[in-house]
């Protein structure tokens, strides 16, 4: 019974490492959002704002400000940019993309583990928004 016990803490163990550390292959998660109207899922957000290249560019330094979030791939001046955004205690990775079409942001915020992300990218990206505009407003 003792090495059993043993057994599922380092499978745990294990298993938080693997969340905390695995690898963001930008091929996977660097992808056009595909935001046709905005959406609340189970796994995350879609989002189409109005706004051009300065609006991008300050949703990028709100994105940026956020704990915990680092760009993993992509640049304003590319017109695509994808972030990642760990929790706080277990580091479960999220994967926001936003995609400049035209004058219209598309954003497409998800979980990577998990079948529902009980409202966490519907609550960051709806703070980001309107810390956007109240920045555009002031």
């Amino acid at each position: 019974m003792k090495y059993i016990l043993i057994l599922l803490v380092l499978l745990a163990i294990g298993g938080a490492a693997f969340i905390r550390f695995a690898p963001s292959d930008p091929a996977v998660w660097h992808v056009d959002p595909q935001v046709s109207a905005d959406q609340d899922l189970a796994s995350g957000v879609r989002r189409r704002i109005p706004g051009g290249e300065e609006a991008m560019a300050t949703l990028d330094r709100i994105i940026l400000s956020t704990p915990r979030t680092e760009l993993l791939a992509g640049s304003v001046e590319e017109g695509r940019i994808t972030y990642v955004t760990r929790s706080k205690w277990m580091g479960f990775p999220d994967y926001t993309t936003l995609e400049l079409d035209g004058e219209v942001i598309e954003l497409y915020a998800r979980l990577r583990f998990g079948q529902a992300d009980l409202g966490v990218n519907r609550a960051r990206v709806e703070g980001w928004l309107q810390e956007l505009r109240a920045q555009e407003a002031g």
